[in-house]
C-alpha cells in the first residue's frame, strides 16, 4: 500500500512539473503602483467589503496570534508543509499596497500573484473564483483602506519539489476551475445567495470536503467532511454525523452566536468563523443556513429532531447506556467527576449551557479528535455567547485517563462502533495542543 501511494504521488509529481513547465510563463508582472489614499474608495464600498471580509474569514487566516489585523504570519499546516499567510495590509513593500485592483482581481480569480507567479491552493481562489465584480472591488476598497503594516511573513516551509511554484501550473489544469458563479434559476433568492457564499466567500468547503492526494477538493464529495489544522471538520451533507437533526433555525442560531441547543459550542476553527458571522447581515446568516440545511438529512426515528424521539424542544435529560459503564470503568469514574456536574441534569440550568452528550457531535464523529481537543483544551466560549464556557483537562489527565474517558463517552453515549487506534489519536491531539 505505502508502495503504491509513493508511486501514485512520483506520477503525480512528474505530471505536474511537466505542466508546470509548459504553463508557469504564461503570466506575466502587473506594474505596481503607489498606494491610493483612503479617499479615493466610497465608504458605502470600503463598509460593504467589511462585511464581505467577515463573511470571507479573511481576518482568521491573514492575522496571526497576537498580530495586526490582516498583517499576516499565520502558519497553516497542510500535509505539504507549513505555509504562512501573506500581509494583504496596504504596506507598499510588505503587504498589497503596490497592487492594481486588476492584480488583486487576478489573485481572487486566476490564483496569481502581482509578479505573475502562482499561488498556493492554501489561498481558496478555487472558492473565491466565484466571485462577482463588484464583490472583488468591494473587498479591494476594504483591504486598501486598512492600516498599512510593514511585517515580513516567514518563509514558506515546503520540502521539495512543493516548494517549486511552477508545479501549482499543472495542479490548476488538473483541478482548478475558474470562473464566476451563474445564479440558478431554478432555485429561490435565498437559495442562490446561500450557494453564492457556501460555495464561494465563505469556502466553506475549504475545510469541510476531504482532499485527495494532491490536496484538491473532493468535488464527488462535496461538503462530506474534512481536517484543517488538527480538526475534523464534520460533514455538512447527507453523511453529517449529527446524532440530533439539525434545523434550520438551530443552524442560522449557531452560525450566528457559536452556540445551540442541542448541538453544542463553536470550536476549533469553526469558532473564529462564528465570530465573524455574528458581525453580518442577518440576512447573509439565514442564506447560509438554508443552502446548508437544505443538503441535510432530515430527521428519523434514529436521529430526531431534539435528544428525545418525541416533541420538538431539545431536552436535557438524558439516559446513559449501562454497557458503556461496565465497558469502561475507569472512564465511568473520571466523567463521574470531571463531565457530570455541566452534562447530567441538576434540576436546573447546566453549568456553563454544557449540552446533553447524546446529541453530541463530537462524540459521534468517526474522528476521534475533536473530542480529545475539545477535552484537552477545553473550549473559550464564543463572543456572541459567553456562558458556552467549557475548562480544558490537559493538566488534569494523563493520556491513558483520557483515552478510557473518550472510549467510555463514546460507549455510553453514541450508537456508533468504538474509535481504532484511540491512543494514537489521543497523543497527537496532546502534540497539537501543546507541541512535541
Amino acid at each position: 500500500m505505502r508502495l503504491k501511494r509513493a508511486l501514485l504521488g512520483l506520477v503525480g509529481v512528474v505530471l505536474l512539473g511537466v505542466a508546470g513547465f509548459l504553463f508557469f510563463t504564461r503570466h506575466t508582472a502587473i506594474s505596481a503602483i503607489e498606494p491610493p489614499p483612503a479617499s479615493r474608495f466610497d465608504r458605502a464600498l470600503v463598509a460593504k467589503g467589511g462585511e464581505l471580509a467577515m463573511l470571507g474569514n479573511c481576518n482568521s487566516c491573514h492575522t496571526q496570534q497576537d498580530g495586526a489585523a490582516y498583517a499576516g504570519g499565520r502558519p497553516l499546516e497542510t500535509g505539504f508543509g507549513t505555509i504562512y499567510a501573506s500581509n494583504i495590509t496596504p504596506d507598499p513593500e510588505t503587504g498589497i499596497g503596490a497592487w492594481p485592483e486588476a492584480a488583486f482581481r487576478r489573485a481572487l480569480r486566476e490564483g496569481v500573484r502581482r509578479d505573475g507567479a502562482h499561488l498556493y491552493p492554501a489561498f481558496p481562489y478555487d472558492h473565491f473564483t466565484k466571485l462577482s465584480d463588484s464583490d472583488v472591488s468591494a473587498l479591494y476598497a476594504f483591504l486598501m483602506t486598512r492600516e498599512p503594516v510593514r511585517a515580513v511573513r516567514p518563509a514558506n516551509a515546503l520540502p521539495f519539489p512543493w516548494s517549486q511554484r511552477a508545479l501549482i501550473a499543472g495542479w490548476k489544469l488538473l483541478f482548478f476551475r475558474p470562473g464566476e458563479l451563474q445564479p440558478d434559476p431554478t432555485l429561490s433568492a435565498e437559495l442562490n445567495r446561500g450557494a453564492y457564499l457556501v460555495e464561494g466567500l465563505a469556502h466553506c468547503g475549504a475545510c469541510h470536503t476531504p482532499r485527495n492526494l494532491l490536496g484538491a477538493e473532493e468535488n464527488k464529495r462535496y461538503l462530506g467532511g474534512g481536517d484543517i489544522e488538527g480538526w475534523h471538520a464534520p460533514a455538512l451533507n447527507v453523511t453529517s454525523p449529527a446524532p440530533v437533526a439539525w434545523t434550520g433555525d438551530q443552524l442560522f442560531t449557531y452560525l450566528r452566536t457559536g452556540f445551540v441547543l442541542p448541538h453544542g459550542v463553536a470550536a476549533g476553527p469553526m469558532q473564529a468563523v462564528a465570530n465573524n458571522l455574528g458581525l453580518v447581515a442577518e440576512q447573509d446568516v439565514r442564506a447560509i443556513a438554508t443552502y446548508i440545511g437544505a443538503m441535510l438529512i432530515p430527521a428519523t426515528a434514529k436521529r430526531p429532531k431534539d435528544t428525545q424521539t418525541s416533541g420538538t424542544t431539545p431536552q436535557r435529560q438524558v439516559s446513559p447506556r449501562n454497557e458503556g459503564a461496565s465497558g469502561h470503568p475507569d472512564g465511568a469514574v473520571i466523567y463521574a467527576g470531571a463531565c457530570a456536574l455541566c452534562h447530567e441534569p441538576t434540576g436546573q440550568h447546566f453549568s456553563a449551557q454544557g449540552i446533553p452528550l447524546r446529541a453530541s457531535k463530537v462524540i459521534a464523529m468517526p474522528d476521534a479528535r475533536n473530542l480529545a481537543r475539545v477535552v484537552l483544551e477545553g473550549i473559550n466560549p464564543p463572543n456572541a455567547s459567553p456562558a458556552a464556557l467549557m475548562p480544558g483537562f490537559a493538566a488534569a489527565l494523563t493520556d491513558g485517563q483520557l483515552t478510557a474517558l473518550m472510549a467510555y463517552l463514546r460507549g455510553t453515549f453514541s450508537d456508533q462502533p468504538s474509535w481504532s487506534q484511540l491512543e494514537d489519536k489521543v497523543r497527537e491531539a496532546r502534540q497539537s495542543v501543546h507541541g512535541p
